[in-house]
């Protein structure tokens, strides 16, 4: 079939929105001919090098600019909203002068995976895949009581920036138009069901290679006494490294390290926490490393704790468990989704005091019950494997691909 991807960002080798779309693309190329319209600038020059080295023939990438607001490049400006938001109605435009020229069976809009961000293509005359989306999560109420003054403002904002932005008439017209949307969370899935969708799925946004999935099986379990918890990602409050803090400092585990990787504007109230729960001694601050650093480190712990109060995306815990460390989890947001009972603990976010109770245990049962650790490292290797790598996602979404249009050609010829 001919395919027509709608990406915003695309950029291969980052581990980012940027990586995520990039193997999208690159998957379905494997199936069909591809169409990609996206933007000029670093990512465009990274795309042609990697295709010139790799060539994907059935690829084709077709660039969109603003003709009246140079590009912006940099991810984090409070530009880019309004950028993309005018640069997707220059994208119907370009897409429906292709779509004459090629005929295109299906449109896929991966572009800035914000559930609240409409797609113009949904007034394409063609089944519209949109996802996957996200984002918009906020932190339980019940948890705001630790954040800082500056905290409580962001969730505040980002609570309101979602309820305004759903009242926009684009974004209900998209949901109802689109085919099938694919959602990161179950929250998410909910609010556009309210917004008009008529079929939402709940899948992964991250996936792995073949060659990480390899490479991270082939970590061992690390040997001596001592049992290491790692925490990783930026230092922001609604990571939630503090219950994790807390929680290890409640467990008073006698062998045993705390590892924080990142960093962010919560560090000095970390570091402060940890002498105040004194377990300052126990408890190594990394700061920012590299990927490849980062899961050196991975691999010389045991258990990933990742407590994080509002997530729609991340690689944390499925290269944890494609490495064979069980996750210590909230139940919310994607995390949720990733990992199960089998693979790790998964905690329930009623209150603070309780979810720093349940974490305790929770690292107190790893600590003394190693076949368990081993079974869930087991068990998550295999869900990574089948569930999260590239090649197995981008056959499903083939298959996805290929009923919409069937079930599109039946309606018409009806």
């Amino acid at each position: 079939m001919n395919i027509l991807i709608s990406a915003y960002s695309c950029e291969p080798g980052i581990s980012s929105k940027l990586g995520i779309n990039w193997h999208i693309i690159r998957e379905i190329a494997n199936y069909h001919q591809v169409w990609v319209l996206t933007r000029l600038g670093k990512s465009w020059e990274a795309i042609e090098t990697e295709l010139a080295r790799n060539p994907i023939p059935n690829l084709h990438f077709v660039s969109v600019t603003l003709p009246f607001w140079q590009d912006i490049q940099r991810q984090q400006t409070k530009e880019m909203q309004l950028h993309y938001y005018l640069w997707q109605i220059q994208v119907y435009f370009v897409a429906r002068r292709l779509h004459q020229k090629i005929g295109f069976d299906l449109i896929h809009d991966v572009s800035f995976g914000n559930y609240f961000n409409p797609s113009f293509l949904s007034l394409m005359p063609l089944p519209l895949v949109w996802g996957p989306i996200g984002s918009g999560e906020s932190a339980p109420a019940s948890f705001w009581q630790d954040f800082s003054l500056r905290a409580k403002i962001y969730e505040i904002v980002r609570s309101t920036k979602g309820w305004l932005k759903e009242r926009d008439p684009f974004l209900h017209l998209t949901t109802k138009r689109s085919a099938v949307i694919r959602a990161t969370t179950k929250n998410i899935a909910e609010r556009l069901y309210k917004l008009g969708a008529s079929q939402v799925q709940v899948i992964p946004e991250s996936g792995l290679s073949e060659e990480d999935i390899a490479r991270l099986a082939k970590y061992e379990i690390p040997d001596g006494q001592t049992i290491k918890f790692i925490s990783i990602g930026r230092l922001q409050h609604w990571q939630g490294f503090h219950l994790g803090l807390r929680a290890f400092a409640q467990a008073n585990l006698p062998n045993a390290e705390y590892w924080i990787v990142g960093e962010g504007e919560e560090l000095k109230r970390l570091q402060i926490l940890a002498q105040d729960l004194q377990v300052a001694h126990k408890v190594k601050f990394w700061g920012k490393l590299s990927r490849e650093k980062t899961l050196d480190l991975l691999r010389d712990c045991h258990v990933l704790v990742h407590p994080r109060l509002h997530s729609s995306g991340g690689w944390e815990c499925i290269e944890a468990m494609a490495a064979g460390r069980p996750v210590l989890c909230l139940n919310l947001g994607e995390p949720a989704i990733q990992v199960t009972n089998e693979t790790g603990i998964k905690i329930p976010a009623n209150e603070p005091y309780q979810a720093v109770r349940d974490l305790a245990a929770a690292m107190l049962q790893l600590a003394k019950e190693p076949e368990l650790k081993i079974k869930m490292g087991q068990a998550g290797q295999a869900r990574v494997s089948q569930h999260y790598s590239w090649k197995v996602m981008g056959k499903q979404l083939n298959q996805l691909y290929t009923g919409i249009v069937h079930q599109a050609n039946t309606q018409k010829s009806l």
